[in-house]
């Protein structure tokens, strides 16, 4: 078992890239039918009682998208910490049909839920990424991009929240393009330009320069400059608390509109009161 000390030393890689060596190994020695059996690396989305002690528990992994679980004693004293949405965890599902729900047994890597009370955003943070993914993606269909970022900016949570926030944004636009909702700004959708991106069509999701889009600037979305390639002009300026809004409110608007609107659901209350925390930052 790899140590919590090494995922927070590369925001989780080395113990992705550990578990994925040690599956590789054990499937080539033996193939479970149907996936009725599995063991992988995992972070817990939710966990809602079942019974006098069970617990349903959402987990994502990389290989086996957002799975649910029945964990046994999973309210107790001895387990509820273990489940807490954030942790990252290595767990067991066993079923007798791939379409049942299925047993979960874990064991905890990292305690990231534990570990950010001390900090309301990176508690707000990693609640609403939790909620976002939890509600966002499809059952059972990897993603492994969204996943591999999720593991990330848990395991680089201790070295402070507020200098993650774009990082964090940025993964819920990689979110959204994993489910065919991604954002285009590459270009201009007026005129073809690429300098000056400075807004983005809240109909279309692409990218609009300042010129063309002064006169529907009331109607536009502002675009903050770290969402734009590494390699444009402006896009690695140091950013604050009222580009973060501006950013979480773009990609909040068409999670909104897209990833929920389709499932006829809200936002998740974890994802307003993160962009409610951030609106206080920046005075808005």
């Amino acid at each position: 078992m790899i140590s919590a000390l090494e995922v927070l030393a590369d925001g989780g890689g080395v113990w992705l890239d550990r578990a994925s060596a040690v599956r590789a190994a054990r499937d080539g020695a033996a193939t479970h039918i149907l996936h009725m059996e599995w063991q992988a690396p995992a972070v817990v989305l939710s966990a809602r009682p079942l019974g006098e002690s069970g617990a349903v528990v959402s987990l994502l992994t990389e290989a086996h998208g957002r799975h649910a679980g029945l964990a046994k004693g999973g309210t107790s004293r001895a387990q509820a910490p273990l489940w807490q949405p954030g942790n990252l965890v290595e767990v067991r599902w066993v079923a007798r049909l791939a379409d049942q729900l299925g047993a979960l047994k874990g064991e905890l890597v990292h305690p990231a839920a534990a570990l950010a009370m001390e900090d309301p955003l990176a508690l707000a943070m990693l609640a609403s990424a939790c909620a976002v993914a939890d509600g966002a993606l499809p059952e059972r269909q990897p993603h492994a991009g969204t996943f591999r970022g999720l593991v990330s900016l848990i395991g680089r949570l201790p070295a402070g929240a507020a200098a993650l926030l774009p990082d964090y944004i940025r993964w819920e636009a990689m979110l959204m393009a994993e489910l065919g909702y991604g954002l285009d700004l590459s270009r201009c959708a007026a005129t073809g330009g690429v300098e000056e991106l400075v807004w983005v069509s809240p109909k279309t999701g692409r990218a609009v320069s300042a010129a063309a889009g002064e006169p529907w600037r009331d109607r536009l979305l502002p675009l903050p400059a770290f969402l734009l390639a590494p390699e444009r002009p402006g896009a690695n300026d140091p950013s604050g608390p009222a580009e973060w809004l501006s950013g979480l409110r773009l990609t909040g608007h068409f999670l909104s509109r897209d990833a929920f609107g389709q499932q006829h659901r809200p936002l998740p209350h974890a994802r307003i009161m993160l962009q409610d925390r951030v609106a206080d930052m920046a005075g808005a």
